[in-house]
């Protein structure tokens, strides 16, 4: 409900010297609304830059169109020399899930982005990782093999037809790679040690390579190999991990400097763990890590539920509290500051004036709702008391994990405390929905009306606003009513002593329920569409019928526990 889905783009062009060229670029992405530019790498040895930009789907693809076709138009790949690796005026461009959007959802993406660039400009795209269409073009390195000043030969041979492009050299463009992959975590964890060897030693036990076998000495020892002389590996601890020993003299320690490529293979408290396994088993100790650039909000939050799990305490806590254990655990701050709205990208995107209203303090949205302004009113209180209902009951169900004598039901209880912590979150992000539904038809109203055409844009527009400011209530409505049956198995089974909690989130429950309804049911005196009238108060009275049901059978429960 109302969860955008982010993707991450991140395009290298080959010009990491003139600082013109690089801004042109970059101010072609800048311009797309709905997409946040977060970070520009350039690097003069390489002649490279790596730009990072992060929104929803439709405008990345757009921004990084744009990026492209600038590049192209300013990039000569005839006059190009860097040490990296490079075939294009854009030589990759990855889109990554970030967050509420799948893997598949975003090779869709990726693809579409090749066949919109393929059409309109005069490059050869390849498709690379998830987005590949065939496997043997998974590999970056193999669609690059011969770099740049190979490809005039690659394109003769039907081997290497474009997936999207023409078939034909572009000696200023050179081609593109385009495709979808997992997000890669840079990631150091600290020893309590200055040896790069011992740091090593540790980096081989967890990487997904792992170590060369030997015979006798694991050191010193002849190297065993394969029939065709390729030396024998023993594997690594962690899938999609690279990783190496080095000493950082800033710090004073070593440190085991890893490249996570796939966080569903290896998430980052896994690696994390493995080191730490790895080091006391060798005499050492891990005592903190570090982050180097960004990270997506579930890494932090599956962390934290991790060490929690740890602790046998419930994972069904604040967002905040997550992460603040994922930061104490993994010792993320050990170095220098962490600060999760510089370093979690879902952060560095919120906007606090998009929810205003649940970024206040109690007594502030008090002292405003009781203000002359007609907003926020008895909508977004609704929704507020509806997630007071839902607080309420994972208060119970958290109290439950920790009851002496229940440890053998804590699984059940921190289960429903992520449910109550999902509903209160649906419930919190409505307060500010209703108080934005009012406005637009606020904003309808002004519109001009002075010509036909005026009052017919104005008539449509009034409609649409009237329709949202219907569904918003109806939408906290279903949501307030998921809360019953969270809140009936924790009279019923939760901590006693707790019970007149769940009772009073019943309440309130029940309250966002019948406000809500009050709120469907005036928008709906300015609609005249009755076919759409009635099916919205048919489902409306429905489930405040439901609610009176459920309220009376909770607070029976209630009422029987108490006087036990």
């Amino acid at each position: 409900m109302f969860k955008k889905q982010l993707i991450e783009c991140v395009p290298n062009f080959s010009e990491g010297r003139d600082l013109s060229i690089i801004k042109q670029i970059t101010d072609e992405i800048e311009s797309v609304d709905g997409v946040r530019l977060l970070d520009v790498d350039p690097g003069k040895a390489t002649n490279r830059t790596v730009v990072t930009f992060v929104g929803e789907p439709e405008p990345v693809i757009q921004a990084a169109f744009l990026a492209i076709k600038k590049a192209s138009e300013l990039i000569d790949m005839s006059k190009h020399e860097g040490e990296h690796p490079r075939m294009g005026a854009t030589d990759v461009c990855p889109l990554i899930p970030i967050s509420n959007i799948s893997m598949e959802e975003t090779v869709k993406y990726a693809r579409k982005l090749a066949s919109i660039a393929g059409s309109k400009l005069n490059i050869p795209f390849y498709l690379y990782e998830e987005a590949a269409t065939k496997p043997e073009r998974r590999n970056l390195a193999t669609i690059r093999a011969g770099e740049y000043e190979g490809l005039s030969e690659k394109l003769k041979s039907l081997k290497w037809k474009p997936d999207f492009g023409p078939a034909v050299f572009n000696p200023s463009a050179g081609a593109t790679v385009i495709g979808a992959r997992d997000f890669l975590i840079a990631y150091n964890v600290n020893l309590n040690s200055t040896s790069v060897k011992r740091a090593n030693s540790v980096a081989f036990d967890i990487r997904e390579k792992g170590r060369v076998k030997r015979s006798g000495h694991p050191i010193t020892g002849k190297i065993l190999r394969d029939k065709k002389g390729e030396p024998l590996r023993k594997p690594g601890k962690c899938k999609a991990v690279k990783a190496i020993g080095w000493f950082i003299e800033e710090y004073g320690v070593s440190q085991i400097s890893m490249n996570i490529t796939n966080i569903s293979k290896t998430p980052l408290h896994v690696a994390f763990e493995e080191c730490r396994k790895s080091a006391n088993k060798r005499g050492l100790r891990v005592t903190g890590s570090e982050l180097v650039g960004l990270v997506p909000k579930k890494v932090m939050i599956d962390a934290g539920k991790y060490f929690l799990a740890q602790q046998n305490r419930s994972t069904g806590v604040s967002e905040n509290e997550l992460i603040h254990i994922a930061i104490k655990s993994l010792g993320l701050d050990e170095l220098g500051e962490f600060d999760p709205k510089k370093k979690i990208i879902e952060y560095l995107l919120d906007d606090k004036d998009t929810n205003p209203l649940i970024q206040m303090k109690l007594n502030d949205f008090a002292d405003l709702t009781s203000s002359e302004s007609p907003a926020p009113g008895g909508g977004s209180i609704s929704a507020y008391v509806g997630s007071l209902g839902a607080s309420l009951g994972t208060m119970v169900a958290n109290l439950s994990t920790n009851k002496r004598g229940w440890e053998s039901q804590f699984q059940k209880f921190s289960d429903q405390a992520e449910i109550g912590q999902q509903l209160k979150d649906e419930l919190l992000l409505l307060v500010d929905e209703d108080t934005k539904a009012f406005n637009n038809i606020m904003e309808a109203i002004r519109l001009p009306k002075a010509t036909a055409e005026e009052k017919s844009l104005r008539s449509k527009a009034l409609d649409a606003a009237t329709k949202n400011a219907i569904e918003v209530p109806l939408k906290v409505m279903r949501s307030a009513f998921k809360c019953f049956s969270f809140l009936e198995e924790m009279a019923k089974s939760g901590n006693p002593n707790s019970v007149s909690d769940a009772g009073v989130g019943a309440l309130c429950a029940r309250a966002a329920v019948y406000g809500a309804f009050l709120n469907v049911q005036i928008n709906c005196k300015d609609l005249e569409d009755s076919k759409y009238l009635n099916k919205v108060l048919k489902e409306g009275q429905k489930i405040l019928d439901k609610t009176k049901k459920a309220e009376t059978k909770i607070l029976s429960i209630v009422d029987k526990v108490i006087k036990k």
